[in-house]
């Protein structure tokens, strides 16, 4: 795990026990830290203290040793149960499940359990919240008073001195980070560097070993770990596109774009940034790094650049040119040579839920975008193919699916399904054939029916997955269920 004598003898609070929380308190004992824990999860709570009798807290630390949640972990950091709920854990995603944490050390008084609300907070070195937490009405800020509200990758930023030389990688964006944070992590992987993915994707980055000389960590960040964050600077930051998103968190759509430009000023001179300049929000972001005096650290990355993807079977259509373009940028910044990104580029694998491949069946090949809980995040994939037989529905987070009339033309069919079924319907079928399936189920089996050898059935919500799905990770693997059931 990652640590740093800089913690020792210092107190933090850690508010929200999850993965990436359960890590924190992890490395910060092992730093030799004292830690308050919460989780309004009960659960969470009893396993986070330790089994030696001598921990403290309202639910007492005695009884047999207690480890961290054995359930393998997804590719996104879950939501903490810290208190309120973000708008969608849908935004929180899956699927690198093989590396079960480890239990935290067993210490004595070095670790208790309280709500951080119900503690004088004076004297304490931070508090360390979820991601999850909404910040703008959570009443923790207030609580805090001076001492800094801070997240892991703040931590991580804090412990950088003392690790072996390395680069840092960050990516973020509305959509399209999690694609261009493991593309980056494994043209790494595929150049020989050793290489650390981290943030919201992976495992927790406290979690992991250190890097020897010459690393690369490579960190996917959501504007809400970008918040919890005041030291990052980055070797290489990359800024995908910023469309609307996450406004309950935010004072506006200007104030969710100005977290994401946070980014760039936690760099220094000298440091790569790498600007997705297809909307004007972050075209502003370039103009604004320009401006600072960093001109020449600048890349911008157009839209609509043509290239041959025909060698790159994970990523098709031309948001994957875009995602594209911005780690051969990232990883051209980092020195790796020419042939090796396009060895990284030929055989990335793609990611689960995101225009995943998961069978061609008669013909007809069945695709799995479940990550594509919005309409900007559906586009790109109506985009990518011809003849869709197209799965649509849930939980709207639009009254409108204007993002995707563009690519309207490529569907000849759609299938609705979920609470956004109605709406849906109405919005479409003055464009396409609609048929209301009400379930994902009915939905395979109506596509399927009518599809032909050539076509794509093609499960992209635009939607987020809670009236009938745990999260849009279990929804996509009920596609792959159904699609097998056809075979």
């Amino acid at each position: 795990m990652i640590t740093t004598r800089a913690w020792a003898g210092r107190r933090y609070a850690v508010l929200g026990l999850a993965r990436s929380g359960a890590a924190t308190v992890q490395a910060l004992l092992t730093s030799g830290a004292s830690v308050v824990a919460w989780d309004s999860d009960e659960t969470r709570r009893l396993q986070i203290l330790p089994g030696t009798g001598r921990g403290t807290g309202a639910a007492g630390g005695g009884g047999a040793p207690q480890a961290i949640s054995s359930a393998e972990n997804p590719l996104h950091q879950p939501a903490a149960t810290a208190a309120l709920q973000p708008a969608s854990r849908d935004d929180l995603p899956p699927a690198d499940r093989s590396h079960p944490l480890r239990p935290p050390p067993r210490t004595g008084e070095d670790l208790s359990l309280a709500d951080p609300l119900s503690l004088d907070l004076a004297g304490f070195a931070g508090v360390v919240v979820s991601p999850g937490v909404p910040l703008n009405r959570h009443p923790i800020t207030q609580h805090a008073g001076d001492v800094p509200v801070i997240g892991d990758i703040e931590l991580f930023a804090q412990a950088r001195a003392e690790l072996p030389p390395h680069k840092v990688v960050g990516i973020t964006g509305t959509n399209g980070k999690s694609t261009t944070t493991a593309l980056i992590a494994h043209i790494c992987e595929t150049a020989g560097l050793p290489t650390r993915l981290g943030g919201n994707i992976g495992l927790p980055i406290l979690g992991q070993d250190p890097l020897t000389e010459g690393g690369v960590y490579v960190l996917e960040l959501s504007s809400y770990q970008i918040d919890l964050t005041r030291t990052l600077d980055c070797d290489v930051a990359v800024l995908l596109n910023i469309t609307p998103d996450h406004l309950d968190r935010y004072d506006g759509f200007e104030g969710y774009a100005a977290s994401k430009a946070r980014l760039f000023a936690m760099q220094s001179k000298g440091h790569a940034a790498i600007v997705g300049i297809g909307d004007e929000a972050s075209a502003a972001v370039a103009r604004q790094v320009a401006r600072s005096g960093r001109a020449e650290d600048l890349t911008r990355i157009a839209p609509g650049v043509c290239m041959d993807q025909s060698r790159w079977p994970a990523l098709q259509g031309p948001h994957n040119a875009q995602n594209a373009l911005a780690a051969i940028a990232a990883c051209e910044a980092l020195g790796i040579d020419a042939a090796a990104i396009d060895r990284g580029l030929e055989s990335f694998p793609g990611l689960p839920h995101r225009m995943e491949r998961v069978a061609t069946v008669n013909g007809v090949l069945y695709v799995n975008d479940s990550k594509a809980t919005n309409p900007t995040s559906t586009a790109p994939a109506l985009a990518a193919f011809d003849r869709i037989h197209w799965i649509v529905g849930g939980q709207a987070k639009t009254d409108d699916l204007d993002a995707c009339r563009p690519a309207f033309g490529h569907v000849a069919h759609a299938y609705v399904i979920g609470e956004a079924a109605p709406l849906f319907a109405r919005l479409l079928t003055d464009d396409m054939p609609v048929t209301q399936s009400g379930t994902l189920d009915q939905a395979v089996r109506a596509a399927a029916a009518s599809a032909r050898a050539g076509e794509t059935v093609l499960l992209s919500p635009a939607c987020a997955s809670f009236d009938q799905f745990r999260d849009y990770e279990d929804r996509g693997d009920s596609f792959r269920s159904a699609v097998q059931a056809l075979a």
